[in-house]
């Protein structure tokens, strides 16, 4: 007798002999029969056949048998039919959507990602790899309730198509350890580096060897820190090239502590001094062309098989040695002056860390580095900036003092991720990251609640189904944690070999288990706004009982995620999600279900996380009131947008203005966007908006840089189509 059904998936079910009368009978209808003993018939004389498990097309192929045994031949008929059809269905989509790589048409799967060509052999390899492992992960690695709420629109499963790989999402990379020890990656081997050249050389092999091991980004967290030793080194190679040249004694400036390290002429000075300041003068310069070399590679250096520059980011600004300030200089002036032939890199994302003391006030020691910071940010997008004067930012132990205070500082992903509170060490960013997050459609739970009257009793059937969507979504990331500890470390042979906090002490066979504890799970969510207009009529931006629901929500998911963090003891956050591919995908299934409801589906997008939607005109103040007090609760990332008018470059106490909104709302992250064109032909740049000529030359080939979720994207046709859609309804805030 069969009691169990195997299904494509290969998952095991109990066996359902009603659902077997309903396709009988659903093959009936198509000739007019309506034999319900005779469907009867064939479902009892199925199950009781000599067999524990009977498969999907097993049980299909008994119930054609039994209908070509009875009298109703052309039933049957009906039935194989409507068999072929589901089995040409189910392979229609995957047909369409592999042409649709084949033929490099732009659409959502192409599109997906903005820095990644999907039209290049590398690029259409990774998109094809990726569609054939969704379905897999669908299959065959979800819990049917994962699964359910996913096919249902309630969450999305970040990074799916590397769920298989076992692979965790990004890492704060600990540099000094492989500048001073050395690393091995591939066949080759790498010695400790003795000059700032070669630093700047690691760095880059650093991030993009570890992006090829992870399906996030990269980032260095004290970028200036670690680089700063290797100035010095350059300074006293310089200084030992002169001794060897002129035949000179320069030891009493080897061991002379520089205040900073400032080009000069030579011109009126004589002796020791001329040729001490001739060795600043070099080491400028090359730690200058070393800073260019740095971002030219992470704009042209590709990984993941070719296809995709790598995803980096360089946190800055509160090494105030000379040393560190002269990394700092060099790559705020790197960066102003662009790549190539001057256009704006895309890569890497950098970030200034402000800290009262160090790197923001008039008479802090890095101020005029602050103050170049912003003129470059003004020109050139980056950097943006981290608040370590945040209240949720700071960490008691750090010391003005220590001169690895760095490890005391919160660094970030350029696009938002934050890794800084640890249940399982210290607290730090260093050597850690995020595993794996999942994203809630938290609009979707607000609309299936419009029908109800009462007000109250819709938000409150609306935090019922946030808690059912939260738990969810926690045992969701919980499972994949669990697969992902089953890798052995072999299969991370660069991330694991003293990368990840802890890691160079396992062998190399060992699964990495509890190593990925002092990582991070991420409970996203996406559409606060459009939720709120659902609720109660009006957004956050436009309504203090908005504003006021919208926290609650916001703190409530914060207040369960931390419950369910105690109860697991692993390192869940609450994100605000940076909706890029994920952007247009929830609306539209939403808008099937529910209709074109106005500011709410009437889009092509949702609203990212907990800002103001992107169309609703305000003051930057006024947003930065509204989106400030959410970050607090948004530990596993946030940041704050503001979108200028006309061109940055001439205004630069536009990013100052913003970033001192930083302090009185406490914001922990934030950036400044504006537009960019370049002429590919003459060079001329400028902020118009929409521009498609050249008013210089004429030209139609033109660069158009703006931001998309934290980082540049080289070309707004490379966006997809929600997010194009999201920058055309883009609005600018005034101060």
């Amino acid at each position: 007798m069969i009691s169990n059904i195997r299904k494509r998936d290969g998952r095991i079910e109990n066996f359902e002999r009603e659902k077997i009368v309903k396709a009988v009978l659903k093959a009936m209808n198509h000739v007019f029969v309506n034999d319900v003993k005779c469907a009867e018939k064939i479902a009892d004389h199925i199950e009781n056949l000599e067999k524990d498990v009977a498969s999907v097309e097993e049980i299909q192929n008994f119930v054609e048998i039994e209908l070509m045994k009875s009298r109703y031949k052309n039933v049957a008929k009906e039935y194989i039919l409507y068999r072929e059809k589901r089995n040409i269905a189910r392979g229609r989509h995957t047909y369409e959507t592999y042409m649709g790589i084949v033929n490099t048409i732009a659409n959502d799967v192409t599109k997906e990602n903005a820095n990644m060509n999907a039209e290049t052999p590398a690029g259409m390899m990774m998109k094809f790899a990726s569609e054939t492992s969704k379905p897999f992960v669908m299959d065959m690695l979800l819990s049917q309730e994962a699964k359910d709420y996913v096919k249902s629109n309630y969450i999305h499963i970040h990074d799916a198509d590397y769920y298989p790989t076992k692979s965790l999402t990004c890492l704060q990379h600990p540099l000094d350890k492989i500048l001073t020890e050395g690393f091995r990656a591939g066949h080759g081997s790498s010695r400790p580096a003795k000059r700032i050249e070669t630093a700047a050389i690691i760095a880059c092999i650093s991030m993009e060897s570890v992006q090829n091991e992870m399906h996030g980004g990269q980032a260095i967290p004290a970028f200036d820190f670690y680089l700063a030793p290797y100035v010095r080194m350059t300074y006293l190679e310089e200084l030992e090239k002169l001794e060897k040249l002129e035949g000179l004694d320069l030891g009493e400036y080897k061991k002379e502590k520089l205040e900073d390290y400032l080009p000069k002429e030579l011109d009126g000075l004589s002796g020791k001094s001329r040729y001490r300041q001739y060795a600043i003068n070099q080491t400028v310069n090359r730690v200058h062309q070393a800073m260019e070399s740095f971002i030219h590679n992470m704009n042209t250096i590709h990984s993941r098989g070719g296809n995709q520059v790598v995803f980096s980011s360089i946190n800055y600004g509160t090494d105030t040695s000379a040393e560190g300030r002269c990394v700092i200089r060099e790559i705020l002036k790197s960066t102003y002056k662009g790549v190539g032939n001057g256009e704006t890199p895309i890569f890497p994302i950098q970030i200034w860390k402000k800290k009262r003391g160090v790197s923001y006030c008039k008479e802090d020691r890095n101020y005029d580095l602050y103050c170049l910071a912003c003129e470059v940010s003004a020109k050139r997008f980056f950097p943006n900036f981290l608040n370590l004067d945040a209240t949720f930012n700071r960490d008691e132990e750090w010391n003005e003092k220590d001169p690895k205070r760095y490890e005391h500082e919160v660094a970030t992903m350029g696009c938002r991720t934050r890794v800084f509170e640890n249940r399982h060490g210290r607290k730090t960013s260093i050597g850690r990251g995020n595993l794996s997050f999942s994203t809630i459609n938290i609009v979707k739970l607000a609309l299936e609640q419009r029908m109800v009257e009462s007000k109250e009793e819709r938000i409150k059937k609306f935090f019922e189904r946030l808690d059912n969507c939260i738990d969810v979504t926690a045992q969701q990331l919980y499972d994949r944690y669990t697969f992902q500890r089953t890798a052995l470390k072999k299969q991370f042979p660069m991330l694991m070999n003293g990368m990840w906090e802890g890691s160079e002490e396992k062998d190399p066979n060992e699964p990495v288990k509890d190593l990925l504890k002092t990582g991070t799970l991420g409970i996203g969510f996406i559409g606060l706004a459009e939720a709120l207009i659902a609720l109660t009529g009006k957004h956050h931006g436009e309504s203090e009982e908005a504003q006021k629901l919208g926290l609650s929500i916001v703190k409530h998911m914060y207040d369960r995620i931390q419950e369910i963090a105690s109860e697991k003891n692993l390192n869940y956050s609450l994100l605000a999600t940076p909706a890029e591919g994920l952007s247009g995908k929830f609306t539209k299934k939403d808008k099937e279900e529910f209709g074109v409801i106005e500011h709410i589906t009437d889009k092509e997008y949702y609203t990212n996380s907990s800002h103001v939607p992107v169309w609703y005109r305000c003051s930057v103040e006024h947003k930065a009131e509204v989106e400030g007090p959410y970050h607090k609760y948004e530990l596993g990332g946030h940041i704050f947008y503001v979108e200028l008018d006309g061109d940055a470059t001439h205004n630069p106490e536009c990013i100052m203005q913003t970033v001192d909104l930083m302090d009185k709302y406490d914001i922990g992250y934030s950036s400044v966007n504006h537009t960019r064109n370049r002429c590919l032909e003459c060079g001329f740049e400028n902020a118009e908006k929409d521009m498609e000529i050249c008013p210089n030359c004429g030209s139609t080939h033109l660069d158009i840089i703006q931001r998309i979720t934290g980082y540049l994207v080289g070309s707004t046709n490379n966006w997809n189509a929600a997010k194009k859609a999201e920058l055309k309804d883009r609005v600018t805030h005034g101060f």
